[in-house]
């Protein structure tokens, strides 16, 4: 063991010395300047005050279909069966060789990417062929399909925005992506909790409109069970719809279809729609509201027609289909009012007796 001495004792407390010397903050200038560049607080970066937003300026909304479907993410739902990828793929033939939709409705143009994730590329031959059968010239190139894609969670979304940045560098203007299905699109549910599971599944995907001002339309099924809310039809948890801009359902009802549109920027639309079952495409009658009050008043006087006589509202409602008593005594004086039918006594309505048979078919068309 070596010897302590004074002189190793003097030595060990010197190179204490020196190590505290070499651990403490420079003075004068150097430390003041050490303060002065200390990373501010990350969410600094993220608050704005109110009279700032006050002042700011943004690039109108733009809009997919005018009116109906803006920028962002849409889900279109409806019953398996009823046509909403049809109606999709027009959309989507629409956008890219800028021609009308649903009628009268003509989409923003640019490049279309449609996920047909359900079929095959036979299918798509025969769909659009027969939604483009006296198309001249070639299909548009501008519509790009896939039948196979990576889910959300696999590299899905990345594949999407750089399909959209490709778009781009092109100098081309990416307008639309339709995702058909979102069942085979979003990330499977873990069963653990349902809500938050299906946020995170659509939350991803709508940051992507919203980024680079397209829209996406994700088609989807509503559920079996019947809602006083067409809207709480929508098959999944409220997660599902929580984080989308808009949703569009097209339900039966009734014998007829309507388009149920609902969304954060856009004022509620509930539109008549039919089918024509040779051109695969889907047509607006108008509001569906007018549209149903049109139908209902011709059902009744086909029913008074053909009965030839007066009916109580009991085999009005049953013959002409109406929903209730009550939508019966209101739609039955309103025609009274409006001269379409007679009131002969309490509960009993028949035809003007002079109305002539012109006059009996033009309220029939009208």
């Amino acid at each position: 063991m070596a010897e302590i001495t004074p002189e190793r004792i003097e030595a060990m407390f010197a190179r204490l010395r020196a190590g505290n010397k070499q651990e403490e903050p420079r003075p004068g200038a150097n430390g003041a300047e050490a303060k002065k560049t200390s990373t501010p607080p990350r969410w600094m970066a993220r608050i704005f005050g109110a009279d700032t937003l006050q002042h700011e300026t943004f690039a109108p909304l733009t809009w997919l279909l005018p009116d109906l479907v803006p920028e962002g993410l849409t889900l279109l739902v409806s019953r398996p069966k009823l046509g909403k990828s049809w109606l999709a793929l027009d959309i989507a033939l629409g956008t890219a060789a800028t021609r009308f939709v649903l009628g009268t409705l003509q989409p923003a143009a640019g490049e279309v990417l449609y996920l047909a994730l359900e079929d095959g590329k036979r299918r798509l031959q025969r769909r659009l062929s027969k939604l483009l059968p006296t198309f001249n010239g070639t299909w548009p190139s501008g519509l790009t399909f896939a039948t196979e894609w990576p889910r959300a969670d696999q590299g899905g979304l990345v594949d999407l925005e750089s399909w959209i940045r490709h778009t781009i560098e092109k100098g081309k203007s990416p307008r639309l992506i339709v995702i058909d299905t979102l069942a085979r699109f979003r990330r499977p549910a873990a069963g653990k909790n349902a809500y938050l599971e299906d946020y995170a599944a659509l939350a991803e995907l709508q940051k992507l409109p919203t980024k680079y001002n397209l829209a996406i339309v994700a088609v989807h099924h509503d559920r079996k069970a019947a809602a006083d809310d067409v809207f709480d039809t929508v098959s999944g948890t409220l997660g599902t719809i929580a984080p989308v801009d808009v949703i569009a359902i097209l339900k039966r009802q009734a014998g007829a279809v309507a388009l149920h549109i609902t969304g954060r920027d856009i004022d509620g639309a509930e539109k008549a729609v039919a089918f024509n079952k040779e051109t695969c495409r889907w047509t607006i009658l108008g509001e569906a509201a007018e549209v149903r009050r049109s139908d209902e008043r011709a059902r009744v006087l086909t029913v008074l027609q053909d009965a030839g006589e007066p009916l109580p509202i009991s085999e009005i409602i049953s013959l002409a289909h109406l929903v209730n008593r009550n939508a019966a005594d209101n739609l039955l004086a309103r025609m009274a009012k409006d001269g379409d039918v007679e009131r002969l006594k309490r509960g009993l309505y028949g035809l003007p007796a002079n109305l002539t048979q012109s006059e009996i078919r033009g309220n029939l068309t009208h």
